[in-house]
């Protein structure tokens, strides 16, 4: 008697499931090559770290509140990743001229060049994972990628 593990390990997966886990694998990849740079350099940053200053670039003077929304994440975890920003230099914040609970973040001096240097590098990763792939073809692949991302959206309605 077979056991059903050993059919479903031996059936091979849907094209369409193989593109999806050639994705993910691509990811995992740069996520990998990302973390080994900055674990390599001088601020030793975690994923949610990154995360977080990437919103606060985009979103200078933006609150805790606003990133919580933004993330769905939960607010204590986020403040202790704040504060761990914020005591590193990462970070500035002024208290919110019309409500003096709230405070506006944004990059400091040192959280920009740090942001500016981790953008190039992810410039240089993108290049090198892109190596050998003609424009046209690039901007295929861009193509394609959206119309999966929208087909997926499309399916959450």
């Amino acid at each position: 008697m077979r056991n059903i593990v050993d059919e479903v390990n031996q059936n091979p997966p849907s094209p369409a499931l193989e593109v999806l886990e050639r994705v993910h694998a691509i990811m995992h990849l740069y996520r990998s090559a990302q973390q080994r740079s900055l674990r390599a350099g001088p601020h030793d940053l975690a994923h949610m770290e990154i995360k977080v200053l990437g919103f606060f670039a985009r979103r200078p003077g933006a609150t805790q509140s606003d990133l919580a929304a933004h993330s769905g994440r939960d607010k204590a975890q986020l403040a202790r990743l704040i504060r761990g920003l914020r005591d590193r230099g990462l970070l500035d914040a002024i208290a919110d001229e019309t409500d003096k609970r709230s405070t506006r973040l944004s990059l400091s001096e040192a959280g920009k060049a740090m942001f500016a240097a981790l953008h190039r590098h992810d410039g240089a990763l993108a290049e090198t994972a892109l190596e050998g792939i003609a424009e046209a073809d690039r901007a295929t692949l861009l193509d394609l990628l959206e119309r999966v991302r929208a087909n997926l959206e499309a399916g959450q309605a």
